[in-house]
């Protein structure tokens, strides 16, 4: 899985509205891409903005990345105050039989 993280500073609380629309309005198309898992926005009572897309896989987040949409969400990205973004590239998932496997190490 290929997570995409931003964060933008918005000037006012109205440009952060602005901002998530936009966002919100770029997400209903994203949603719909093949190897997407996820996609959302919000914003903080401090008018900060969260967006986030998960992926598949990592060809599925090169694709998106090559897209004209990605392009549409670079610009609404370069209209905030402040921006910051981040790929987190989770390699494995593991569910409760980690637990088990833990707790059996530490006796």
């Amino acid at each position: 899985m290929v997570r995409l993280s931003i964060t933008l500073t918005a000037a006012s609380v109205r440009a952060a509205a602005d901002l998530v629309e936009g966002l919100q309005f770029l997400a209903r198309t994203t949603r719909l891409d093949r190897g997407c898992i996820g996609c959302s926005a919000w914003s903080d009572p401090d008018s900060t903005v969260h967006y986030v897309e998960d992926w598949a896989t990592e060809a599925d987040v090169r694709q998106r990345v090559l897209s004209d949409l990605f392009t549409s969400l670079l610009t609404v990205v370069e209209s905030a105050q402040d921006a910051h973004a981040q790929f987190e590239f989770v390699t494995e998932t593991r569910g409760l039989e980690y637990v088990t496997e833990v707790r059996q190490q530490a006796r």
